[in-house]
């Protein structure tokens, strides 16, 4: 940060950070650390070292936590009983050991698939899949699901660059779920195009013989591209502007094709026309 009292940037580190960093500093003023940086040189890797050492920061770990672990009444031996270690997939190429300890036969299949596209997929307990872009829209989609009474069945980041293919790819994974029933799509195109993102769409539902309701809303870059790909597509594929009808739409739906599910009813749908003209 900029700092009045080094007359320009510096770095603060402290290995007791987090929201009480301003606790620390006037508790322990020792436990952080600071260095000033010359403007003209930049960060040295001196200092970077010096910051890392000083903080003890190791083998580019995001997350190293023991719990619980247990003593061992008679010989006072602390033993770990089980551990978390999670470390910056950025950094593989480094830490070429640590990251061949990985053992894929712990992880959800679907998330280790999402991976290979780049796709940023975590598994939920409900039924209405979706796919976002940008992990802030992406919660804030989930939030606006639950608002309405549902229950959203992934978290599906997409990212800015992604292929019409790595948009197949993610119906593929949503769509492995067998507790989806429902999918909502919700893209703000900036750096990402809605026109790509029609174009993965239209190709899922095509090849993957989507039988479920697919709910679309775009908004931003090449969005009138998209809107007409869509509608030339000739697919059942609902279009949406407004998120809330969107999302609102996605539970009704979703509720519907899980009673038929229940029921044992051919859950393949057909998008009531009233809706595809809206």
């Amino acid at each position: 940060m900029m700092e009045r009292s080094f007359n320009g940037p510096v770095i603060i580190a402290s290995s007791q950070g987090g929201v009480n960093i301003e606790d620390v500093a006037a508790e322990n003023p020792d436990a952080i650390t600071y260095d000033a940086i010359d403007i003209i040189k930049g960060i040295t890797a001196e200092q970077i070292d010096r910051v890392i050492n000083k903080i003890g920061l190791q083998s580019d770990a995001l997350l190293i936590e023991v719990n619980p672990y247990a003593e061992d009444a008679i010989t006072g031996q602390f033993y770990c009983l089980d551990a978390k270690f999670r470390f910056d997939d950025n950094a593989d190429f480094r830490q070429k050991e640590l990251f061949a300890l990985r053992d894929t036969t712990q992880e959800d299949p679907k998330e280790i698939e999402a991976a290979k596209f780049n796709l940023n997929y975590i598994a939920l307990d409900g039924n209405i899949g979706c796919m976002v872009n940008g992990a802030g829209l992406a919660m804030a989609t989930m939030d606006i699901i639950k608002l309405y009474g549902g229950d959203p069945a992934n978290f599906l980041d997409v990212g800015g660059g992604a292929t019409a293919q790595a948009v197949a790819e993610a119906f593929k994974i949503i769509l492995s779920d067998p507790k989806v029933s429902a999918i909502l799509v919700n893209i703000f195109g900036g750096i990402m195009r809605c026109d790509v993102i029609a174009e993965g769409i239209i190709n899922a539902a095509k090849n993957l013989n989507i039988q479920i309701p697919v709910i679309v809303r775009l908004q931003g870059t090449k969005v009138n591209e998209a809107r007409k790909l869509i509608a030339e597509s000739g697919l059942r594929i609902v279009p949406r502007d407004d998120l809330d009808e969107a999302a609102k739409l996605a539970v009704q739906l979703s509720e519907i094709v899980s009673l038929a599910k229940k029921a044992g009813v051919d859950v393949r749908f057909q998008i009531p026309k009233m809706f595809l003209e809206k």
